[in-house]
Order: C-alpha cells, then sequence, then structure tokens
C-alpha cells in the first residue's frame, strides 16, 4: 500500500510542478491568469470502517484553481489597446463562436474590425442610425468608420460682449469754409421798384457736421465691430462680422455683413454699387443697469453662401436658419470687449485619431475638431469564473459550471472600467512562484523516499530465511 501511497504523492508534486512551471512560462503574457494546485487526501472506502482506525490511502488533485485576480497596467502607444480594471471579460467572436479574453491587445483589420492577434472580432454596442445614440440591444462587430465626417452648417452662433456707454454716435464731417467772406450792391434800382436797397452775400467760416452713415469700409462710421468663421451646408468657411454703432443713451444699431458682403444683394462693401444705407439694421437695447432687453437671437436672413470671385458654392443658398444670440450681452462704462463667441458649424473632418474612455466608448477625433462615437465595448460576468474552461491563446469559453455571461457596458454594475492604451500583465508572481516550484519539488523528493523505503521493507521481507 504504501508505494501506491508515495505514487500518489510523486504524481501530485508532479502535476504541482507541471501547474508552478506553467504559471512561471507566463508570467509575461498580458492578460494570463494564474494557477494554483489544490489537493485532497484519500481514504479507501469500508462500510465498517471507523474514525479510530481508518488510514489514508494517499492524495489526488482535486482542483486546478484558477486565480481571477488584477494584474498590474502597463502602458502602450497604441490606443486600441486595452486593460480592465476591475471585473469582467472582453468578447470576441470567430466564426459565430464566442471567447472571453483580458487580454487587450487589438488592432484593426483591412476591413475596419476591431480585432485580437488571433483574428477574432470584439464585441460590443452599435450606434443607432437615426438617434446617434448608443443602442446597447444590439450586440455586434465593432468596427472603425474611417470614412470622412459630414460638415455642418451654421445656425446659431452666441457672442457675449461689452459695448462701452461713454461712446456716441459716429459723427461724419463735410468741408467747411476757412475765411468769411461779403459782399454788398448798394443802388440797385428795380423797374417795378425804384426804391434803392442793399444785398448783401456772405459765407461764413466753420466745419459742417452730420450723423454718420454707416459704411463698413469706414471705421470712423462705426464704435466696434467683431468677427466669427461661419460654415455653409458643404462646409465652406465664411467670415461674419457684426459692426455696432451708437444710436442713443442705451440704443445701438447692429450691422451684419458675410465674407464684407451685403446679405441679401452679395455685393462687396468695397464695390461702388455697394449701398450702406440697404444694410439690414437689428436694434440692440440695453435698460438702465445695462442689461440687454432686446429680444434674443435675431434671425439672420437672406443670406447667400458666396466663394472669392462672389459666384454661388453650391451650397444651400438663401440661408433659412441662421440665429444669433447676443443673450448675456452688456452695455457697461468699460471698453469694448468680447468675452464669449461660439457657433455650431463646422467643416468637413478627416479621422484623425481613436479613443476609448472609461466606459468603453469608441470615440472617432476628426481633423474638424469634432469628436463622434462608433459604439461601445461590451464586458461579460459570469456567477462563477473558476467554471470557465480555458482555451489557450489567453481565451476561456462558457460552460455548465460557469454559467451564462451577464453582458454590460463597463462601469455598469459590478463590471470594472476600460483603461486605453494601456494592457493588463499576468498576475503570476514569480517570487512566490519560485517558492511554490521548491515546495513542489520537496514533496517530490520525500514521497520518492516513501517509495524507497517501502521497498527496502519489502526486500527486507523477501530475504527472511
Amino acid at each position: 500500500m504504501s508505494f501506491n501511497i508515495g505514487l500518489s504523492g510523486i504524481r501530485a508534486a508532479a502535476s504541482d510542478l507541471n501547474i508552478t512551471g506553467n504559471n512561471i512560462a507566463n508570467a509575461g503574457t498580458v492578460g494570463f491568469k494564474s494557477s494554483r494546485a489544490e489537493f485532497a487526501d484519500v481514504y479507501a472506502a469500508s462500510v465498517l470502517g471507523t474514525g479510530s482506525n481508518a488510514q489514508g490511502s494517499g492524495v489526488r488533485l482535486q482542483n486546478t484553481a484558477q486565480l481571477f485576480t488584477q494584474g498590474n497596467i502597463g502602458f502602450t502607444e497604441n490606443s486600441l489597446d486595452m486593460a480592465i480594471n476591475g471585473n469582467g471579460f472582453f468578447v470576441t467572436s470567430k466564426d459565430g463562436a464566442l471567447s472571453y479574453t483580458r487580454a487587450g491587445y487589438f488592432g484593426t483589420d483591412s476591413d475596419g474590425n476591431i480585432v485580437n492577434n488571433a483574428g477574432e472580432r470584439l464585441q460590443g454596442f452599435a450606434v443607432n442610425a437615426v438617434s446617434g445614440q448608443i443602442d446597447q440591444g444590439i450586440q455586434t462587430d465593432l468596427r472603425v468608420d474611417t470614412r470622412s465626417a459630414d460638415p455642418n452648417a451654421t445656425t446659431s452662433i452666441s457672442s457675449t460682449l461689452n459695448l462701452n456707454s461713454t461712446q456716441t454716435r459716429p459723427p461724419v464731417y463735410s468741408q467747411g469754409y476757412d475765411t468769411a467772406y461779403a459782399a454788398s450792391i448798394a443802388g440797385a434800382v428795380d423797374p417795378a421798384n425804384p426804391t434803392p436797397a442793399e444785398i448783401v452775400a456772405a459765407e461764413t467760416a466753420g466745419l459742417a457736421a452730420a450723423r454718420a452713415t454707416f459704411d463698413p469700409t469706414n471705421s470712423a462710421s462705426y464704435n466696434s465691430s467683431t468677427s466669427v468663421k461661419i460654415y455653409d451646408s458643404l462646409g465652406n468657411d465664411h467670415v461674419l462680422t457684426k459692426y455696432f454703432v451708437k444710436n442713443d443713451a442705451n440704443s445701438w444699431d447692429m450691422y451684419v455683413l458675410v465674407d464684407g458682403r451685403d446679405l441679401q444683394s452679395g455685393t462687396p462693401a468695397t464695390d461702388p454699387a455697394f449701398d450702406p444705407t440697404a444694410t439690414t439694421r437689428y436694434d440692440v437695447d440695453f435698460n438702465s443697469v445695462g442689461e440687454l432687453v432686446s429680444p434674443q437671437p435675431y434671425n439672420i436672413t437672406g443670406w447667400q453662401p458666396l466663394d472669392s470671385e462672389g459666384q454661388p458654392t453650391g451650397a444651400e443658398s438663401p440661408v433659412a436658419n441662421l440665429d444669433l444670440n447676443l443673450t448675456g450681452s452688456t452695455q457697461y462704462s468699460s471698453s469694448f470687449a468680447v468675452t464669449a463667441v461660439s457657433q455650431d458649424g463646422f467643416t468637413t473632418g478627416e479621422l484623425a485619431g481613436l479613443g476609448i474612455d472609461k466606459s468603453g466608448l469608441l470615440v472617432a477625433r476628426y481633423t474638424n475638431g469634432q469628436t463622434r462615437v462608433q459604439g461601445q465595448v461590451v464586458l461579460a460576468t459570469f456567477a462563477n469564473q473558476q467554471g470557465l474552461s480555458p482555451l489557450g491563446n489567453t481565451a476561456w469559453s462558457q460552460s455548465f459550471e460557469s454559467g451564462e455571461p451577464v453582458i454590460g457596458a463597463p462601469t455598469t454594475g459590478t463590471l470594472g472600467s476600460i483603461q486605453s492604451g494601456a494592457l493588463e500583465q499576468s498576475n503570476v508572481d514569480i517570487s512566490e512562484q519560485l517558492i511554490n516550484l521548491i515546495v513542489a519539488q520537496r514533496n517530490y523528493q520525500a514521497n520518492a523516499k516513501t517509495i524507497q523505503t517501502e521497498d527496502a521493507v519489502t526486500q527486507t521481507i523477501i530475504n527472511l530465511r
């Protein structure tokens, strides 16, 4: 019997050596989870046996436990590399079969699908084509859309500014006379009126002044101006300029030109045919404490997008929906200043980069400064992680023991978060494994000694005369 006991011990120690050696071999494998040998003693079954006389029959490997503890996270230069900080597994698919992994090596294939080194496609939630929002009811292969971002015409402009309350409406000065002249005629005889009379003519010295007529080419005809870049429906950029002319104590006139052209006629301000008096005027009124009281926003109508040659760009024309909002603007006794300006249009953009946030949202960045969500990485968790079946390539499949996967977005429920541009390293502790290796080796030697001793005893019995 001691032979069998010793042999069971050698087998158990060999299994321990194999498991420990495998851990050490994968100390540098991304996403690897170490294992631990768990043993159980063996007793011979006996109907009449009692606790006082039962004898052990050796040892057996009861379980190879997988240790799903967190590994260290190291950073990389690939934005599609991902590490899970916390609970969960990436879900991948190949030929309809799903597998689960903690190894976040990901890139794109020729079709733009996000795949790992084994060619398995990363699974995630799709973006609803109508709403543009993540649809968590649709799980699909995640794909990077490399197409250009469509342009968006400007429909709303917001400006917050201060108009100087101490300013007055700019005057326009006309030519006067430097010298006064006077002449008289005496003794003139009118046949109808024979009475002599004196006729006097005079020219008075001085400078004539009148209120200004707005002229964008004459900076003396307005008090302040500010510009903002806007876009038409084809993504062509234009410059919208607002001119402010003081009208009364708390009243201003605002004139709007785009690319230096009249909104209605498209005539450049530098063209002799330009008529300043035909330029649309907007009232900007304030109360006695400098607060804007004019209804907002102003609807800018009639703009026809033109190129530098004055030809239509091919964009929507005339633009029907363009609002200018001055909410928050003031009239105080301080210099003219623009404190905030924004508009909602943008030009065409090329894909400039990708990023993944902690909730797994796949965000594309474009050269026009815009971002667009293209999907969301999903994670899976199981009621019994120990029941997962190892597949190799640092992947597992579900089993009856693991239960069905629970799929969800990162950071929801018990699921961990995503670290983009990073990889989770193996959770193997080399120091601990080397100690386990020594212990397993000693166990092997000790059990071999048991067999050797049993052999000596048997030899003694054989040699009895």
